[in-house]
């Protein structure tokens, strides 16, 4: 039990800070200045285009190697799962802003809205509502990449796992039951995805 509170502690965390992260980095990928939509691309393709486990460990291991940064295990986890989820939402709400159709746009500004008011109040709301299926399948592969938080020791699911598979050797009883608990988790979160599926996207 110890093992699954931390693995929803840090997949709780990690995914309000990806969802936060990727909101940013989408609006910066549809600035009209250029810097801006160049460090968002180049953020995006960094973490789309590296495992991440290679991520995992240049957080912890490669920034922890720098005299003015020092991470423990946790926030490490946490902050690579965040990143590595924000790259994801922030193509997911990207899209999802564009498919919105322009002339909600035109419409919002001849009522005397401004940009950001548009965004908003009118763009964003709709949005949101389309892209809730893709969020949800995104946050269920976050979920799964807890799990390899193990590896430099957070004291998560599978690592209790570990811890008790080396006391007793009941590997296959131990990890049939840490598999069950993960689907049980993912489909906990299914269903709250269908729940607000049928509110927000259906209705």
């Amino acid at each position: 039990m110890d093992g699954l509170q931390m693995t929803i502690y840090i997949f709780l965390i990690a995914i309000v800070l990806g969802f936060i992260i990727g909101l940013i980095v989408a609006l910066l990928r549809l600035s009209p200045i250029k810097i801006l939509n160049w460090i968002a691309i180049w953020f995006i393709n960094a973490i789309r285009g590296t495992p991440f486990i290679v991520q995992l460990f240049f957080i912890y291991f490669g920034l922890n190697s720098l005299a003015w940064i020092s991470f423990d295990n946790v926030t490490a986890g946490i902050v690579t799962v965040a990143i590595n989820a924000g790259a994801y939402f922030a193509e997911i709400i990207r899209a999802g802003i564009q498919s919105i159709d322009k002339g909600q746009t035109e419409a919002a500004r001849s009522l005397g809205l401004t940009s950001s008011q548009t965004m908003r109040h009118v763009i964003l709301p709709q949005a949101f509502r389309r892209m809730l299926p893709t969020f949800t399948n995104q946050s269920i592969i976050s979920l799964k990449d807890t799990s390899l938080l193990s590896i430099i020791g957070v004291a998560d699911l599978v690592q209790r796992g570990q811890v008790q598979t080396a006391a007793t050797y009941a590997a296959f009883e131990i990890w049939f039951i840490v598999g069950v608990i993960y689907f049980i988790l993912i489909y906990l979160l299914t269903l709250l995805s269908d729940f607000l599926e049928r509110r927000f996207v259906l209705r």
